[in-house]
Parts: C-alpha cells; structure tokens; sequence
C-alpha cells in the first residue's frame, strides 16, 4: 500500500504451528484502498477463504504471501511484479478495530515475517580492517 502503512499489529511467530501467534502482519489501511504485490510471483488464489477475501501469490524462492481481506482485481494465474495492484482492502479484519490488511508469508510450513521482504534500504557492508596490521 502507499504511502507505507503504519504497522498495527507485529508478526509473532508461534514456536509451534498449533500454538498461539500472530502469522503475519495487521497494516492500517482505509477500506477501498489499492493492495500492491510485495513482489513478483504469480496468482495461485483469489476468492474466499471462510467468508473473507484473499489474495495470494507464490513468488520465486518458493515464498508465498497473503493479502486479507482483499478482493481481488486479478485473475488466478496472472503474472504480478513489485507494486501492482492486487485488488482493493476491504472491513472486516476481526484482528482491527478499523480497517487493516492482514499480510502474511510463508515458505513451505514455515511462517516468515513479511516486512522482512521489504527492502527499505541498499545494504552496506563495511571493509574488515586488519587489527595491528
């Protein structure tokens, strides 16, 4: 979403996959608002999951982010990249007072934090300098 949303409600992976958590991240939005891929992949979901709409695109590395409750503006199959449309943020998030977008990664079973995805900015590595040398 833009501008980057304020992070509501932060990943708390669980130690194990049937113990409490969080799976993903709560982002504040406002209902109607654009949901942008996170990255490039393809559509492998859209339509609803236990009432609610969702999103999701398996992306390269074997990553696939969700995106709830969002109705969907592409069609199953479609080749996305970072920043495009992916459908709209409806209410109805249980996890959110207002509306919010529940964002969520994985790869394989394993749950990731999806900010983790993000690139906020270039990665700088400074030179070893040899110690007494």
């Amino acid at each position: 979403m833009r501008p980057r949303p304020p992070v509501v409600r932060r990943f708390d992976k669980p130690a194990y996959d049937w113990l409490p958590g969080h799976r993903g991240v709560d982002l504040g939005g406002v209902a109607g608002e654009p949901v942008l891929a996170a990255g490039e992949g393809y559509v492998v979901f859209a339509g609803e999951v236990a009432g609610k709409p969702v999103v999701s695109v398996d992306h390269p590395g074997g990553v696939r982010t969700t995106y709830e409750p969002v109705l969907a503006l592409v069609p199953l199959g479609r080749r996305v990249v970072r920043g495009d449309v992916l459908g709209t943020l409806e209410p109805g998030h249980s996890g959110c007072a207002a509306p919010c977008l529940h964002w969520g990664a994985r790869r394989g079973h394993e749950y990731l934090n999806p900010l983790g995805l993000l690139h906020t900015a270039p990665l700088r590595l400074k030179p070893i300098v040899p110690q007494g040398g």
